[in-house]
């Protein structure tokens, strides 16, 4: 049966890899970072208070007020490639092209700002990608973060006609294979100090209290993640949390604040690992590698090394890539 002359062009039976991480302002500007905060703030998942009392306060107080400051953050950890997670990104995607190879297409996209999820599944799906593996970039679970990603993609699945095939990676917080590359990487960056730290403090990002209480498995998640890395490198850990956000509880101890206390109690010299992120953003470069140093210093530290996450290097993209294989499986060989 032939196609009718005026038959739309189609192209299908494509394999697809989306990578998704949380995003960044499309310049470190405070017109920019006032967008970029209004769209992640606004999400129900990420601020679980009622919009009507909280967007008055988001609108009115915070957008007004935050995003000179933010701005000024993203300044200092502004590359000329642009904001460093999406570069990181960009490379990651670059490298896991080349590892899988032409029978797999990869992308990117971010959660908030650009380019966003949308784009990046009308990408993979003008490129003939039918059946296409989601791989949320959060190696521990939250609903701020993780759940958040299922929610856009459902959003952006209710508008479409023909819809592709879907898989999701699953969190892997707790995967051989996250954990061995974590260690290698730590361990080879500790070598390559010029001091032994007296201290290993592990900074995960915070979540409030409440969300633990309420069944989110973040916190349980980090801490094994913690444990399972510490039981590698045969060194105790110090797990923290950082960034929080307004007056309510949230998860303790504080990096901030075990940072200031940590020369008091003799330990002079520290490095700090950031195992919940899988790429350097303005949350492990300027709060922990320039406010955090600066915390620490003054309160009488000696030396500070804020190391690197996985990123791009050879043990992360590895690490991706034994991930991905695996959640492909059927699709590819």
């Amino acid at each position: 049966m032939q196609k009718p002359e005026n038959h739309p062009s189609v192209s299908i039976g494509k394999i697809g890899v989306l990578l998704v991480n949380l995003g960044s302002p499309s310049a470190p500007e405070k017109g920019a970072v006032r967008r970029y905060l209004k769209q992640f703030l606004s999400d129900r998942r990420v601020v679980e208070i009622p919009a009507l009392i909280w967007q008055p306060i988001l609108r009115g107080i915070i957008l007004n007020t935050r995003p000179s400051k933010s701005a000024h953050a993203y300044k200092q950890v502004w590359t000329d490639t642009g904001a460093p997670l999406i570069a990181i990104t960009r490379r990651q995607v670059e490298a896991l092209q080349d590892k899988l190879g032409s029978g797999v297409t990869v992308n990117f996209a971010m959660r908030y700002g650009e380019p966003s999820l949308d784009a990046g599944l009308a990408a993979l799906k003008a490129a003939g990608c039918d059946r296409i593996l989601v791989a949320p970039l959060y190696p521990q679970y939250s609903g701020a973060t993780t759940a958040t990603v299922f929610d856009a993609i459902a959003d952006a699945m209710k508008a479409t006609r023909w819809q592709v095939s879907l898989r999701f990676l699953p969190p892997y917080y707790d995967d051989a294979a996250h954990i061995a590359a974590l260690a290698a990487a730590t361990q080879q960056q500790l070598s390559a100090l010029p001091f032994t730290p007296d201290a290993i403090v592990a900074s995960f990002h915070s979540m409030p209290e409440r969300t633990l209480r309420l069944g989110d498995p973040y916190h349980c998640h980090c801490r094994k993640t913690a444990r399972l890395l510490s039981e590698v490198l045969d060194k105790d850990l110090l797990v923290t949390f950082q960034s929080r956000l307004g007056r309510a509880k949230w998860l303790e101890p504080a990096t901030d604040t075990t940072l200031a206390e940590l020369p008091k109690r003799g330990m002079k010299k520290i490095a700090v690992i950031t195992p919940g992120f899988s790429a350097d953003n303005l949350e492990t470069l300027e709060e922990i590698a320039i406010r955090g140093r600066e915390t620490f210093l003054e309160a009488g530290g000696a030396e500070f090394a804020a190391l690197p996450c996985l990123n791009d290097s050879a043990d992360g993209i590895a690490m991706l890539e034994t991930l991905i294989r695996r959640e492909l499986s059927g699709w590819i060989s």
